[in-house]
């Protein structure tokens, strides 16, 4: 298996396993702990023989139900080990969304979390009758136990499980959100993922290294959050794992990590607290912090031009460090080498003010369909308002129409059980179709200009079909049209119009709260959705949409961006602190 690009080769072989930082550092009992390599290898072979106990086999899907944490990432090695395809799950999911991966990957089995995760997937058992086996964490050890025994009576049953282990097989589904139907799940092989994680030894540059500590509170069902975690066996830095996203400010003081991949919501948050803190100052701090954002950002200039830092700026910069940048570093740690951002595009504000910090924040672009990253900015290669030149073995071109097309070894399978949609994104010869318009410069550095496909990526990274929404809305006899917001936003909106001859009927027949009403179909198309994609306000705009103000084709298909422009004002209040 030595030579085989398999996550199970990635557990035993890769080059990180020799490193002598820990692996792991796990919250336990309000403080973090390490873990060691050696403790972490016994886990996922015990798991590993326990779920063979069990009767778990090569090609079986096993879903996992949780948050960021050490038994998640145990339990997916153990799962790769043996061959078996892990179908995760989000935590915030609700029951509805959980039993539809667990029934469409045909998952034989689930490991909850807690109680709350447990009392998901038992509201809809009924619904799902492959489903043979539900563990949870606190029945691990009990799963471990059973595994020793396992390997003490059959001592080869591991390996010969991993032997049969191919790098084509699939190691995982991971779910995205479709355009206008159900979630659609993707299918990636070992090959893939293996891939990923190694790109790093063809980076021209160190990116991360095994003495490198990585905070990780991305949910492990995303796949930036996935490799991440599968990349910190391959290089071997610590991969510190915070389960409460609303605590990363007080893990990164901490934790104290050098490295910190993120969503661009973190980031817009302390941007919030920096732009607040200098709008507050006056008299001498104001004058020296606004110096101090100067010469950052001539330096930032200089350095994305590749051009020489004079010996005076270099002084005014290192002054500029001591008395404003440090204080900013201070709440991210101290230590912070390296920020990145994924999932959603990050504003040029943003990423100009940190950048201005001596903070620059590395934005990268992919999609779960080439798992993960396409094109990444990186210390030296870095360019504001762009997404990076594409990585090593990452094959770029633009279509006809502007449409980014990529292709490289991380590029999946296709859809489970979805030919049709496979064939779309798809083509003969490997490339991938991404759905974004992009622009490539003279030096390779790519920019995502607009989104071709429909899907709604939020601040915090969840990937949302509008339609879906807009579709369930529209259900309603009251209304008209709907605009569901929420790209690059911190939470999903609706601009609405209503059919006012339905709402006269309505008010003759004795209603009177307009809002209520409104409020009502809202509230019933979110009920059975998770967190992240309800609606969680909304504007009924005075008058419907139409094709002669532009804002529908002459199919009557919605033209998002032109609604969007033209209704600028509603959305603005939509978003209003």
């Amino acid at each position: 298996m030595s030579g085989t690009r398999t996550i199970g080769a990635l557990w035993r072989n890769a080059p990180g396993r020799g490193s002598t930082q820990p692996p792991y550092l796990a919250e336990r009992g309000g403080a973090w702990v390490e873990v060691t390599w050696r403790e972490a290898e016994r886990r996922v072979d015990d798991i590993a023989n326990g779920l063979l106990a069990l009767g778990v086999r090569r090609g079986d899907a096993f879903s996992i139900l949780a948050s960021t944490t050490l038994e998640w990432c145990l339990f997916d090695f153990a799962l790769g080990l043996i061959g078996a395809i892990g179908a995760p799950v989000y935590a915030n999911s609700s029951p509805r969304d959980a039993a539809y991966v667990i029934r469409h990957s045909q998952a034989i089995g689930v490991l909850v979390e807690d109680d709350d995760q447990l009392a998901k997937v038992e509201s809809v058992r009924a619904e799902l009758p492959g489903l043979r086996h539900v563990l949870t964490f606190a029945g691990l050890n009990e799963l471990e136990a059973r595994g020793r025994e396992h390997a003490a009576a059959h001592p080869t049953a591991l390996a010969d499980a991993e032997a049969a282990v191919g790098e084509d097989d699939v190691f995982t589904y991971i779910y995205t959100s479709g355009t206008t139907g159900p979630p659609k799940g993707c299918m990636i092989r070992h090959r893939n993922y293996y891939a990923m994680a190694a790109v790093v030894d063809k980076m021209p540059t160190r990116f991360v290294g095994p003495d490198d500590t990585l905070l990780l509170y991305l949910p492990l069902a995303h796949n930036y959050g996935r490799l991440i975690h599968l990349q910190a066996r391959y290089v071997g830095y610590t991969l510190a794992l915070c389960r409460d996203p609303l605590r990363v400010g007080d893990a990164l003081a901490a934790v104290r990590p050098t490295n910190f991949p993120s969503v661009p919501r973190v980031y817009e948050k302390i941007h919030t607290a920096v732009v607040s803190g200098l709008d507050d100052a006056h008299g001498l701090r104001r004058t020296i912090a606004g110096w101090a954002l100067a010469v950052g950002r001539e330096v930032s200039r200089r350095r994305q031009a590749g051009e020489p830092i004079p010996r005076l700026l270099a002084l005014r910069h290192r002054i500029a460090d001591r008395l404003v940048y440090s204080k900013v570093k201070e709440r991210l740690g101290g230590r912070l080498r390296l920020a990145s951002s994924g999932g959603a595009p990050l504003s040029r504000e943003v990423m100009q003010l940190f950048a201005a910090l001596d903070l620059p924040i590395y934005e990268g672009y992919g999609l779960t369909e080439c798992t993960t990253a396409c094109s990444v900015n990186r210390p030296d290669a870095f360019k504001l308002g762009t997404v990076g030149r594409p990585l090593p073995g990452v094959e770029v071109r633009l279509a006809e129409d502007g449409e980014l097309e990529m292709r490289s070894e991380t590029v999946f399978a296709g859809y489970l059980e979805d030919e049709e949609a496979t064939r779309q994104v798809l083509l003969e010869d490997g490339w991938l179709r991404t759905g974004d318009i992009a622009e490539i410069d003279a030096e390779g550095f790519i920019t995502i200009t607009d989104r071709k496909k429909d899907i709604l990526v939020t601040a915090g990274g969840k990937n949302i079909a509008p339609q879906n929404l807009e579709n369930d809305l529209k259900s309603s006899r009251y209304v008209s049209q709907a605009v569901v917001l929420g790209d690059r936003r911190p939470y999903v909106a609706a601009l609405l119009t209503l059919d006012r001859e339905e709402v006269a009927k309505w008010r003759a027949d004795g209603g009177r709260d307009e809002a209520a009403l409104v409020q009502g179909i809202v509230d019933e198309v979110n009920e059975h959705r998770s967190r992240y994609e309800q609606i969680k306000r909304f504007e009924v705009l005075p008058r419907d949409f139409s094709t002669e103000a532009g804002e529908l084709t002459p199919t009557l298909k919605l033209r998002r961006r032109v609604v969007q422009e033209h209704f600028a004002d509603a959305i603005e209040r939509l978003y209003a602190l």
